[in-house]
């Protein structure tokens, strides 16, 4: 199942998989940024005051030991304003890499470590450094502080994606319904094995010990937990889309019509009643109705 998020600042569709692990890191870094930002913006306004004529557009510098305090609290911002801007770097690079292949490593996201920057020491007949003036100074911060609204924008686009996918995950019948079993009978055409004719089996089925765990291939109500003269002991589950789910033969159930369970959720117990030959657990999806192959399903990353 592909989620679609479709922004202006993207300027068309993305199709995005996602982890919670990846996420909480994207949020902490984009945190940081911001966290650095106003952490610059507020040394500065409680070194000077808001009403500092350091501010203005076309204020002079004092002179003698005041001018060397403001020059040293201007590259003291402009380094702070370095380290910001090589976060920003390193969030940039890890959303490329989300985009392109929406797969990184936790270990990736140093958060305590500032990046590593480096290069040549000016060598003679270079032009000779200068500092920022609080103008451009400004300036930066100004330019940063809309690069960081756009990197927030896209946060967002991935935390709606996020959501989604977890809904996908969790709602959608992929985990198997019996962890130790073995798969013995496929889904479509068979051999009937009570009359030799041919048949069509609308499940499959999964070979395991009596008693074995039968658990939720998704969150979803139990719809129906009875026998039937056919499926036995038998529980359905609705996972909302017009998607059921069916478990059937179990010896004994765990959960009442009603009950709202988790994917992984133990339900029954492997068994043979109803029309059965052995233990096993016979297990179906229908969506409105109709019986789909639980392999489609079962197959689906989550």
């Amino acid at each position: 199942m592909n989620v679609i998020i479709v922004s202006g600042s993207l300027g068309s569709g993305k199709t995005i998989a996602l982890n919670g692990y990846q996420f909480a890191g994207l949020l902490a870094v984009f945190s940081l940024v911001v966290m650095l930002l106003v952490t610059g913006v507020q040394a500065a306004m409680n070194r000077f005051g808001a009403g500092h004529p350091v501010f203005g557009e076309h204020a002079e510098a004092p002179a003698g030991e005041g001018h060397a305090v403001l020059r040293e609290s201007i590259d003291m911002m402009a380094t702070r304003l370095g380290e910001m801007q090589a976060r920003l770097l390193r969030l940039d690079t890890l959303g490329e890499r989300l985009a392109r292949s929406a797969g990184f490593k936790p270990q990736e996201f140093m958060f305590d470590q500032v990046p590593g920057r480096g290069g040549a020491a000016p060598g003679a007949g270079a032009a000779i450094p200068r500092g920022l003036s609080v103008g451009e100074l400004g300036q930066k911060l100004d330019l940063l502080s809309r690069q960081v609204d756009d990197r927030a924008e896209r946060l967002g686009i991935i935390e709606s994606i996020v959501s989604m996918d977890f809904a996908r995950r969790t709602f959608v019948p992929s985990a198997l319904p019996v962890v130790t079993g073995q798969f013995s009978s496929n889904f479509g055409w068979r051999i009937d094995p009570f009359t030799g004719r041919n048949a069509f089996h609308d499940g499959v089925d999964f070979f395991a010990e009596p008693g074995a765990p039968i658990v939720a291939a998704a969150s979803g109500v139990v719809t129906v937990a009875e026998f039937h003269p056919q499926y036995g002991n038998m529980i359905d589950i609705d996972h909302g889309n017009d998607l059921v789910t069916r478990y059937a033969h179990a010896s004994l159930l765990h959960v009442r019509v009603g009950d709202v369970v988790r994917r992984g959720h133990r339900i029954a117990d492997v068994g043979s009643t109803g029309r059965s030959t052995g233990p096993h657990l016979h297990f179906e999806v229908r969506h409105r109705g109709l019986a789909q192959n639980p392999n489609r399903f079962l197959k689906t990353t989550g």
